[in-house]
């Protein structure tokens, strides 16, 4: 469910102080309910591409068509990602979050995990179009529940990245969400199903 992004910005994310100069696009409550240990898992949903594979056939048309125009275009080109083209946000962050945990690695989406706290990590996607920032906090519900809430924040490259911000927006939520938002909890309540067995 999309939610207001002061549901990001009022909280106290470590993300504040080292991409303060992205703007929130999007904020969305995940439906990922568990407990308070759970961050971890929802981590690794992400990263292994579960989380963001989806069954419906627009969505993945709308991927497949994105990484053709990306790779006829030269947006994706190896110096357009973090620590190339545009500075990888690894170098702002502070010695607590350099020196922890980073998170896994990315098995199919090319995004760079940069930090893993206990309730919060971060990874950072750079093209010609973006620089993007993919924010997963844990969320307490009361009661000893949680849930995962999935904000993106973006710096556009230049007139391009803007004018491509503005034209995938339809796409994003007509489309795209709304089919990962399916995924993501259809995968995470298969695989609370798969621990209680």
């Amino acid at each position: 469910m999309r939610i207001p992004r002061t549901a990001h910005t009022t909280r106290p994310w470590r993300i504040h102080e080292i991409a303060a100069d992205f703007r929130v696009e999007d904020v969305w409550a995940l439906p990922t309910p568990g407990g308070p240990d759970d961050l971890a898992l929802l981590v690794h949903q992400f990263t292994s591409g579960s989380a963001t594979n989806t069954s419906s056939p627009v969505a993945r048309a709308l991927f497949a068509l994105r990484g053709k125009v990306g790779e006829l275009l030269g947006w994706d080109e190896p110096d357009a990602r973090p620590g190339t083209r545009a500075r990888t946000l690894r170098d702002r962050l502070p010695a607590d979050l350099l020196e922890g945990p980073r998170g896994p690695a990315f098995a199919t989406l090319p995004f760079t995990s940069l930090y893993l706290t206990h309730d919060e990590w971060a990874a950072e996607l750079s093209n010609r179009t973006v620089q993007a920032v993919l924010h997963i906090g844990w969320i307490p519900d009361g009661a000893d529940r949680y849930h995962g809430q999935m904000a993106v924040l973006v710096k556009p490259n230049g007139l391009l990245g803007t004018a491509y911000m503005a034209a995938i927006k339809p796409f994003r939520y007509l489309a795209v969400y709304p089919a990962m938002l399916r995924g993501i909890g259809r995968q995470w309540q298969n695989a609370a199903a798969a621990r209680r067995e």
